[in-house]
């Protein structure tokens, strides 16, 4: 059974020029422990199918499946506790961070709201003990507990960003661009931890992006998306050397890969 599957998956919205089909008509399925790269360019939908699979977005119809369980129609209750499965790191790291908040308050949120998979509500210092934790897995020094995002590189937000969002345990994390306002070696930094966690984890990864050499590092299979719909897919291997859609042919060239 796949970790997560989308059945006809849609989601419109209602504009002053009419309709706009950001998903359109999306199925896949995800297995555990793989990475599925999400390829488009700016409006494709891409940051769109990502936010409805979180629920972030209500999707306008079709089904999203989680370990078999249909989690379309969920309350917000429901929904709220489905989310310790599934979790997100969004691309703007110092925008995903609340700047009146210091590092350990950020962390610890996650744990007051409920407890990590499989435990209830942890005491203070136990929360504590957790998020430290977590700055070691992300390869932050605990100092950093006390420090505020704008006293954070780049880099460093993001690693926080990534490690909040790992605090409750989840199987599944949407990366969406997590590397795209990154410097080039900051970003290789950051990927090569994202494949460390998935493995210690035993993390599913969701990973949207523009970027097709990054995508190529990163994933197990990936999907070509365009104007609302998923136009190509496959292993890389096919994908990047044997395309079959004039729109990925197009993406390749652009990226300076032939």
């Amino acid at each position: 059974m796949a970790l997560l599957e989308l059945k006809n998956l849609k989601t419109f919205f209602a504009t002053k020029r009419g309709t706009v089909k950001a998903v359109n008509g999306v199925s896949y399925s995800l297995d555990a422990g793989k990475v599925l790269g999400v390829v488009g360019e700016s409006g494709c939908g891409k940051s769109t199918l990502g936010r409805t699979i979180l629920k972030l977005i209500e999707p306008t119809s079709g089904e999203i499946l989680y370990h078999g369980k249909n989690i379309t129609g969920l309350s917000k209750k429901e929904t709220w506790e489905n989310r310790q499965n599934l979790q997100m790191v969004f691309q703007d790291p110092y925008g995903s961070l609340n700047p009146s908040k210091t590092i350990g308050w950020i962390m610890e949120e996650p744990l007051r709201l409920r407890g990590p998979q499989g435990g209830g509500l942890l005491k203070p210092e136990e929360r504590r003990e957790r998020v430290i934790a977590m700055l070691h897995r992300v390869g932050l020094d605990e100092k950093l507990i006390d420090r505020y995002p704008n006293q954070l590189s780049g880099g460093q937000r993001q690693r926080i960003c990534i490690g909040t969002a790992l605090m409750q345990e989840p199987k599944l994390l949407i990366a969406d661009e997590p590397v795209s306002a990154l410097d080039v070696t900051i970003q290789a930094q950051v990927l090569e931890l994202l494949k460390q966690l998935k493995e210690e984890m035993g993390l599913s990864i969701l990973f949207i992006s523009h970027d097709l050499r990054v995508v190529y590092q990163m994933c197990n299979h990936v999907m070509i998306m365009q104007k609302g719909q998923f136009v190509e897919m496959g292993v890389p291997e096919e994908i990047y050397f044997a395309p079959k859609d004039p729109y990925t042919k197009k993406l390749l060239e652009s990226a300076g890969i032939e």
